[in-house]
């Protein structure tokens, strides 16, 4: 199978910001990437004013794993039980769309494999038992 990395990837309502700092103090993680909504093209930039520095993407190390996150859309706000999926980052495709059409299968796929702004393909889904799943694949350019 061609996953790269799995790890945690957690939604916040608004708060990313400043559990980025927490999680900076308490567990001495260090920002590597971060996006806010407002810094997106297209419709990220759509975000009312307030919403613009929310952030879109953050990935942080601890140590010598991943942690992401990122504050949901402001039309999306989360309900308890929401805030944590699991992240796949795969090196192949193919082999992506294969192992989301099978984790999918009874479950609900909330956003279909499609091409993506920041150049990879990307989708999620709730599996048939109720775990969310993301999965990246980076295109070769």
């Amino acid at each position: 199978m061609s996953i790269r990395r799995v790890n945690p990837y957690i939604l916040l309502n608004g708060t990313a910001g400043k559990a980025i700092e927490l999680y900076q103090t308490a567990l001495g993680a260090k920002t590597e990437a971060m996006m806010h909504w407002g810094d997106g093209p297209g419709a990220c930039t759509e975000v009312p004013a307030e919403h613009k520095n929310r952030v879109m993407h953050a990935m942080l190390r601890v140590g010598d794993d991943v942690l992401m996150l990122s504050d949901c859309p402001p039309d999306q706000p989360l309900t308890a039980g929401d805030t944590v999926q699991i992240a796949l980052d795969f090196t192949d495709a193919d082999e992506m769309s294969k192992a989301f059409d099978t984790l999918g299968a009874g479950g609900k796929v909330t956003c279909p494999i499609a091409d993506q702004f920041w150049g990879a393909k990307f989708g999620t889904l709730t599996d048939a038992y109720g775990v969310r799943w993301m999965f990246n694949c980076e295109v070769k350019k």
